[in-house]
Order: C-alpha cells, then sequence, then structure tokens
C-alpha cells in the first residue's frame, strides 16, 4: 500500500506543478471550506491537500488540487488506495477506472517495513524512501472522483518487485512521465498501459528519522 509520499517544491520538474496548483481558485475553495492548506513541501499524508494531475474539461493535461481520500462505507474518508488488479469491477472505483484517471507527482513515496515477529504478529520496522531508479520525480498512477463538489483521488496499488517483497506486499503503480497523458486521457484502455508500469526502483534506508 501507499499512505505516504514526498513532495520537494525546489525540484526540477516539481516546482512548476506546484506553483499552477498554488494559483488555482480551487485551492482558496479547498482552504475556506476545509480549513487545510495546499501540502507543496515535505511529506504527504492521507486527507492531505496536493497538486494532482488530470485531464481539464476540453481534455487537456491540468493540475489540480485535490483531496487524498474517497468516503468509505463509515462515510469517513477513509479508502486512500485500490488495487488495480480490481478496480474495474469494485463499485468504488470501477467508474473512476475507465474514466477518471490521474498522476500524482511525487518525489519519492515511504514503506515501513512489514515482517513477521516470532509470536505470529505482523511488525513495523524499518522506513523506506522509495523511487524509480535514475529518476527524480516519481509519476503515482490515481483514480479521482469529484465529492460533495470537491475532488479527491486514492493511489493505485500492484503486486511488488522482487526486490520490494522484503519490505511489504504492495507496492504503488508507477509510469514513465511519457505515459501520463494516455493515462490520463478518459477514453484510453489503462489496461494497455500496466505493461509500462515501472518496476526497477531504488529504496533507501531512513536512519535518522522515524514518521
Amino acid at each position: 500500500m501507499c499512505t505516504r509520499y514526498a513532495l520537494e517544491k525546489s525540484l526540477t520538474g516539481l516546482k512548476d506543478i506546484i506553483e499552477i496548483a498554488e494559483r488555482s481558485s480551487l485551492t482558496t475553495k479547498f482552504i475556506d471550506t476545509h480549513a487545510k492548506p495546499l501540502i507543496t513541501d515535505g511529506e504527504v499524508r492521507p486527507t492531505d491537500i496536493v497538486p494532482v494531475i488530470a485531464p481539464n474539461s476540453k481534455g487537456a493535461r491540468s493540475v489540480f488540487p485535490m483531496q487524498w481520500g474517497f468516503i468509505g462505507r463509515d462515510n469517513k474518508r477513509s479508502i486512500f488506495n485500490a488495487r488495480y488488479e480490481t478496480a474495474s469491477i469494485k463499485p468504488t472505483f470501477k467508474e473512476a477506472w475507465r474514466t477518471h484517471r490521474c498522476i500524482i507527482p511525487a518525489s519519492y513515496y515511504f514503506e515501513w517495513e512489514h515482517f513477521r515477529s516470532l509470536d505470529g504478529r505482523v511488525k513495523t520496522g524499518d522506513k523506506y524512501a522509495i523511487q524509480p531508479n535514475g529518476s527524480t520525480i516519481t509519476w503515482l498512477c490515481g483514480l479521482y472522483n469529484i465529492e460533495n463538489g470537491y475532488p479527491v483521488f486514492v493511489i493505485l496499488t500492484k503486486e511488488p518487485t522482487e526486490n520490494l517483497k522484503q519490505i511489504h506486499d504492495r507496492m504503488p503503480l508507477m509510469l514513465p512521465e511519457n505515459k501520463i497523458d494516455e493515462w490520463i486521457n478518459p477514453s484510453s484502455s489503462p489496461e494497455e498501459l500496466i505493461p509500462y508500469a515501472l518496476s526497477d526502483v531504488v529504496a533507501e534506508k531512513i536512519l535518522l528519522s522515524r514518521y
């Protein structure tokens, strides 16, 4: 799963995206009604409001502030990830899978090592910062919806690569930058883009801090 990622406002490639979101009138509306700021730097957590790439009304690539999380059956904002393998058939995600796909730009994502102790319990270990090998920006695939007049999103996950299995049993679905426009295009087939998902990643253990 993925419930934490990082933004670096000064990073080339992210700076322009973040500045567009900062100028959006929707950001002001979010602040006025949700009393939550747009997160532009540092660690991003569920329910935060962040820049997201999605098509505008004319189908062109645009940047929008969106809140992380769909409202669940508990009537709370409690759904933050969706399995890509079942998104096309799950009632919560199937419409978004077909026509409301988005990209969440990040520097990297965080994951905590999960392991089973001698007593059989699953415990949390070291924290890792993970990103595609050779990349400075991580393009996370997501789905979005409009809830109560505001855009919200979830991050899609997949089976982990061999080198990540020791950390967690899921990882985000990530695409190369040149596939962004195809992914967010409502008329494209998301199934045809899955083979382009990035699997060569670098995981760096974070030693000095624990969030």
